[in-house]
């Protein structure tokens, strides 16, 4: 088995080479059977009828099976592989084999002027027999019947990775062809047979009037219906199998035109003899004129390696960077990093996946449809790129893979699969891969991280929120920047909690649009001044992390600007101080409660201030100033502010926290003692609540009264009289003149005539589209 495993593996590095030998055995521009002689045999020859209901049975694959016509080059394609991959592993045992042709190649040629398309293989090829059994019955191909050949000699036939077990790929050909024509030579057949059908009810086997044409292999002829000639041309033939067949393990040519530069012979021999008879030197220099002419000759179009079969420890760093580009059709395209893994058990498959350097262009924008960039595989055959969400979340459609599965159950047509079972355990193991990738990365190259980071931390916050099965596996990979670490995104929750003070319990953070913004909040004043780290959040994104986050390894998540702030060092002489500032500042703390009853539920002493007089902090189920104003902005949207849960939280009171320490707040106080409040100084802490708000990270409900408040103050302070205004001289604007008046005329008369022929150029297209 070893050995056998070992020859087959020769056999796949070399078969997809395109050597000039290959091409040599290729016949140039190979047609197939011609039309006179076609319909000749198939009126003269004995008809052979189906079997039973098979007519039937191919009007339902040629209808409604396939989900494109475009199917067919594929089949065909494949089963051709097919062939030669059973005359590969023959000729391991069977020195004979090849005798008859020694290469492995498949060939097409399309044949404009016979509307005719020709795809020839070099394969095991059928005898008349096997074309009666194999062609005239479904579901009874010969790769199945071949298999089960080598099943009874004790064979494992898994090894020769057939794809075509159903047998009715073949008449996809129906589906673009209203007639058949199957030449084929086997080694076990001294003759060429041929097997013509029009899919009706009945075909026709006869020995092929051309003779051995083929030495071995099968050459399938397909006499295009009127509305697939489309096929017939290069383009579409090279896009087609680019798509499908790019990496089929033998070589596939196509007998293509090209143009090429050539010397007009008959300028350069009269510059010879010029140069000969006159022994002109100037004439012997002269250069003659090239032309361009027309070229017909074989184009090799699967030239990309599969790379994903072969050992990782042979792909070099350029094959997979090169491999790449053509995955993500983006000449330009790099991949910051990539893993090349096999995998095993219930299902076996081959897969690399690769992490782009940058997002896709508007990736967050449209990650709700953004086309998931997988790419599946079975054998080497391309069967779809649209398994979608279902397959990869959404959170992890940035990457890019390739996924070759050797047993994946497929239907009849390919184009679906029959058992998800297999597909989710492929899915399982993509998604566990991804993320160990991601953790290496985080442990072995930091900076190559951060850029990955800066990129998608988004995906990943979006994965740890839907996701519960790889929540903490992702929550691990996080980045933030932090009080102690500001430039980039390099702080794990691992790293935090490594350097938790004694008694922390809480994973402090901070949310806002900007590091910058944050470093300028109140909240973290006295946080920092006792040496605690505080992460910053930055993404919008965040705010819902966190609530999805129970907590990391039994830490709890605590917001700065939310709820009752607890450091977890605290002893009962803080407690006993704090009690006592209460009940110091009570007199100023009700009286700001009654004067800005509006605003805010409560006001106590604040744990959190050093510097700033006062700060606004949002119960513990309320809203930051942060998260009120990314409500807001999504209250953009239509009918979002009549939202009844969206008024209550914008309507919700705030909790004011004064700092006993402020010479402001200790002025205040005694103010209140004294009673010497007035109208003004009620006014002074008005302006100083909303200034306090909006460096709490709220914005004002009335900017208009907080603009004339401060102006106010400022009128005070300069010594201004209240009610002067100021005095200011406008002129009126001019009417329009007769002259203009008529220049806007015709401009809107010359506008709505130019309309009005659009309108008309409407019509005439949607007419155009019904017929």
């Amino acid at each position: 088995m070893r050995i056998t495993k070992l020859l087959l593996a020769v056999f796949a590095t070399y078969a997809v080479l395109a050597s000039a030998q290959q091409e040599d055995a290729l016949q140039p521009g190979v047609s197939g059977l011609p039309v006179e002689e076609v319909d000749k045999l198939y009126a003269s020859e004995k008809h052979v009828v189906f079997q039973t209901e098979v007519s039937r049975l191919m009007n339902l694959i040629i209808n409604s099976l396939y989900k494109t016509r475009e199917i067919f080059l594929r089949e065909l394609i494949s089963n051709a592989s097919d062939a030669l991959d059973k005359i590969r592993f023959m000729s391991l045992t069977d020195s004979n084999a090849l005798a008859s042709n020694g290469h492995f190649n498949i060939s097409i040629v399309a044949d404009k002027p016979s509307k005719t398309l020709v795809i020839t293989d070099s394969g095991v090829g059928m005898t008349a027999e096997q074309l009666r059994a194999n062609l005239g019955t479904i579901a009874k191909s010969g790769t199945s019947e071949f298999l089960s050949h080598l099943e009874s000699e004790k064979n494992k036939g898994e090894q020769m990775n057939l794809i075509g077990q159903f047998g009715v790929g073949f008449y996809s050909a129906f589906l673009v062809a209203d007639k058949v024509t199957v030449a084929s030579k086997s080694n076990d057949d001294p003759d060429q047979h041929v097997w013509i059908s029009e899919a009706v009810d009945d075909f026709v086997i006869a020995k092929d009037p051309r003779g051995n044409t083929l030495g071995r292999g099968t050459q399938i002829t397909l006499h295009l219906k009127d509305d697939a000639l489309e096929y017939l041309e290069e383009e579409n033939l090279k896009a087609l199998t680019k798509k499908y067949s790019e990496f089929i393990n033998f070589p596939i040519y196509l007998w293509s035109t090209n143009f090429k530069w050539v010397e007009n012979k008959s300028d350069a021999a009269e510059i010879s003899e010029e140069a000969n008879v006159k022994d002109d030197t100037e004439a012997a220099e002269k250069e003659p004129k090239r032309e361009k002419v027309e070229v017909k000759e074989w184009e090799l179009l699967n030239t990309q390696n599969p790379i994903w079969t072969r050992d990782p420890k042979e792909v070099t760093e350029n094959e997979y960077m090169d491999f790449y580009k053509t995955l993500d059709k983006e000449p330009e395209a790099k991949p910051i990093i990539w893993s090349h893994f096999k995998g095993e058990g219930d299902v076996d498959f081959k897969a690399i996946i690769y992490v782009p350097e940058r997002a896709p262009r508007n990736y967050y924008h449209q990650l709700q449809d953004i086309p998931h960039r997988i790419k599946l595989f079975v054998r080497r055959v391309f069967i779809t790129d649209e398994l979608g969400a279902d397959f990869i979340p959404r959170w992890l459609s940035f990457i890019s893979a390739v996924v070759d599965a050797d047993d994946l159950p497929l239907n009849v047509s390919r184009e679906t699969l029959q058992k998800h079972k297999l597909l989710n355990l492929i899915s399982k193991r993509i998604v566990k891969k991804a993320l160990d990738l991601f953790a290496h990365m985080a442990k072995t190259d930091e900076e190559k991280y951060a850029k990955f980071i800066r990129e998608f931390s988004m995906s990943l916050k979006l994965g740890a929120i839907e996701s519960s099965q790889y929540r903490k596996k992702i929550t691990q990979l996080l980045r933030y920047p932090s009080s102690l670490e500001k430039e980039g995104s390099r702080v794990s929750l691992d790293a935090y909690v490594s350097r938790m003070k004694s008694g922390q319990n809480s994973i402090f953070y901070s949310t806002g649009t900007s590091v910058e913004e944050i470093e300028q909040s109140p909240f973290l004043e006295r946080l920092l001044a006792r040496g605690y780290e505080v992460l910053y959040m930055t993404e919008p994104i965040d705010e819902m992390l966190i609530q999805a986050l129970p907590g990391y390894n039994g830490k709890a998540f605590a917001n700065i600007a939310k709820g009752d702030l607890k450091f977890g060092d605290e002893d009962e002489s803080e407690g006993e101080t704090l009690k006592k500032l209460n009940e110091q500042y009570q007199p100023l703390t009700d009286w700001l409660k009654n004067t800005l009853d509006e605003h805010v539920e409560k006001v106590a002493v604040s744990k959190r201030l050093t510097t700033s007089p006062m700060a606004i902090v949002a119960s513990a189920f309320g809203w930051t100033g942060h998260t009120e104003r990314l409500m807001q902005a999504q209250a953009a949207n239509p009918g979002a502010k009549d939202d009844f849960m969206f008024q209550m939280m914008m309507k919700q009171k705030k909790n004011l926290e004064i700092n006993p320490d402020h010479p402001v707040i200790q002025t205040l106080l005694s103010r209140i003692e004294d009673g010497e409040i007035d109208e003004e100084t009620k006014e002074v802490v008005t302006v100083l609540y909303e200034t306090t708000a909006i460096r709490s990270g709220y914005t004002l409900k009335d900017v208009n009264n907080f603009t004339k408040r401060v102006e106010s103050i400022v009128r005070k302070r300069l010594d201004v009289d209240l009610n002067k205004q100021a005095d200011y001289k406008v002129e009126m604007a001019k009417d329009k003149t007769p002259e203009e008046i008529k220049e806007d005329e015709e401009k809107a008369s010359s506008f709505a005539d130019d309309a009005s022929e659009e309108d008309d150029l409407d019509d005439t297209r949607a007419a155009h589209d019904e017929l």
